[in-house]
């Protein structure tokens, strides 16, 4: 499957309004210039001041084609095209980078510059890639804004982990431009190699109540799965996500269940059946208390307390069962520490499913960290994928999973 041909085909004749806002990120909205526009997509662009103090109208204009707007007050350009009419002439307007400033305007309803009055009076859908500091971007303001901006509609492009110009390291950075591209595509309601099909994708950890402060868990932090809904939707699949207790947004354009337990995984991935696919990548608890204490228990003195444990159901092993209602795919994860070949292999014969997704997460901060390197096991043999993040390995298997159903 070739990516730039199918947003050549996506993308072809929409328009876009790219507000490119402050921040030293704003050197990438020049190659999301460059790819929309090689897509067939018209951009027009508006730059803030703040934005102006890292590239120049004139860059956009040369990657653009057409005039870059900067002034809520020329009157040369409001005998052009008023600002109403720049802001409702596109498909889909696009803030990129947007940076906590302008985020908090938004929310707030602010129209203090053209970028501003634009988005407020636009009546087209909004998409917004933050990119900021990380303590700026985990700040709970900017997080309530965010919440806020996205149950009014906005569209948001999750920002990825990496090194800072300001020296730090953390989430923060504007993702890539061929993600954001992808989300442009999706948000215009383009289809792409997944359209038409529905995947299940389960995520994150489960917690098994033993009273009613203290659970039975594990260390998954849900980005592995969470980052595999957003490809595959990206694609063009319709995605439910069914994800255990995680702290971390769902992702854009699909549908979240919040669920805790594995019983409860498993009533709300066989409730969204049927699918054509189904990824299996949230760790889910082997076992349960037979019983949950009513009270908290408490020391006695005598020395911990004897639980009894209960083997939960096995929702990979039950979607890949014989029947009308199994996915044409089935994807497990397997979390190993040791033996890892030998051990995915034997799950992938034991539960029935069509591949397994094989990671050693032996070694402090391997579960639940930004990286990821694993082994793709299928009939064929085995895959050696290098390390890379969490979102670059789910783009490679929600990929490998189009050229599959291609």
């Amino acid at each position: 499957m070739n990516g730039s041909t199918s947003h050549d085909r996506r993308l072809s004749a929409k328009r876009v309004l790219l507000i490119v806002s402050g921040g030293i990120a704003a050197y990438k909205a020049l190659e999301l210039i460059r790819l929309l526009s090689k897509a067939g997509c018209g951009v027009t662009c508006v730059l803030t001041k703040a934005g102006a103090e890292f590239v120049t109208p004139l860059s956009l204009q040369a990657l653009s084609g057409q005039k870059v707007y900067t002034d809520l007050f020329s009157l040369t350009d409001e005998s052009e095209m008023g600002h109403i009419e720049l802001s409702r002439a596109a498909d889909l307007v696009v803030v990129a980078p947007a940076s906590a400033d302008i985020l908090a305007k938004m929310t707030a309803g602010l129209a203090s510059d053209l970028a501003t009055t634009l988005l407020l009076a636009t009546d087209k859908r909004v998409l917004v890639a933050p990119a900021m500091n990380l303590r700026m971007w985990q700040h709970a303001a900017t997080q309530a804004n965010l919440a806020s901006l996205q149950a009014r509609g906005v569209l948001i492009v999750q920002p990825d982990e990496g090194p800072m110009a300001c020296g730090e390291f953390g989430p923060g950075r504007l993702a890539e431009p061929p993600v954001i591209l992808a989300a442009i595509a999706q948000a215009l309601g383009a289809g792409g190699p997944l359209a038409g099909s529905h995947a299940i994708v389960t995520s994150g950890p489960t917690h098994e109540p033993i009273d009613p402060v203290r659970y039975l868990g594990n260390r998954s932090s849900g980005k592995q799965g969470h980052a595999i809904a957003l490809a595959l939707a990206t694609l063009g699949a319709k995605v439910t996500l069914v994800t255990g207790p995680v702290a971390i947004p769902d992702p854009l354009s699909v549908a979240a269940v919040h669920v805790e337990t594995a019983a409860e995984m498993l009533a709300a991935v066989e409730a969204a059946l049927p699918a054509d696919i189904a990824v299996c990548a949230a760790a889910v608890a082997d076992w349960r208390a037979e019983a949950q204490a009513p009270h908290k228990i408490k020391k006695t003195g005598k020395g911990p307390p004897a639980l009894q444990l209960t083997e939960n159901p096995d929702i990979l092993r039950r979607l890949s069962a014989p029947g009308p209602l199994r996915p044409k795919l089935v994807v497990g994860f397997a979390a190993e520490t040791q033996d890892l070949e030998s051990n995915a292999a034997a799950k992938l014969a034991g539960k029935g499913c069509d591949w397994i997704v094989a990671n050693n997460v032996g070694g402090t901060g391997i579960m639940g960290g930004a990286d990821n390197q694993v082994t793709l096991i299928t009939a064929s043999g085995a895959e050696h994928w290098p390390l890379m993040d969490k979102q670059e390995l789910a783009r490679k298997l929600a990929v490998r999973i189009a050229e599959q159903f291609k």
